[in-house]
């Protein structure tokens, strides 16, 4: 995942990770390594190898809705909710594991927790 020590820089996977939450709005260093870690492994077991799409989810749970549409605009922070909205009615998918994810690491919105009735178990 990351380079020896850091003497090589990130695993690819990480830096592309990286670049689609900051375009989000999402600093990546707000994102826990132990965060960014298992997002590449739950897209792994996807069988996907793109974690971009995560990132919309990621950073509309970790901002809130308010300033994941000021980051980006009203349209993309909509749609981010309506992936949540349909994760949590869905139950088990990538996205309902992207959202306990957050949730479990405590970088959830508390917005995001109260605007959908979440609670940890």
């Amino acid at each position: 995942m990351f380079g020896l020590f850091g003497l090589f820089g990130k695993a690819r996977e990480i830096q592309a990770l990286d670049d689609a939450v900051r375009a989000e709005g999402l600093h990546p260093r707000l994102v826990p390594d132990a965060v960014k870690m298992t997002v590449v492994r739950l897209v792994r077991a996807e069988g996907l190898s793109d974690t971009a799409p995560a990132a919309p989810l990621l950073a509309h749970c970790m901002l809130g809705p308010e300033d994941h549409a000021a980051a980006t605009d009203a349209a993309r922070a909509a749609g981010a909710a309506e992936r949540l909205a349909a994760a949590i009615e869905a139950g088990d998918s990538l996205d309902a594991r992207l959202v306990l994810l957050t949730m479990e690491a405590g970088v959830i919105h508390p917005d995001v927790v109260t605007a959908y009735g979440l609670e940890r178990a």
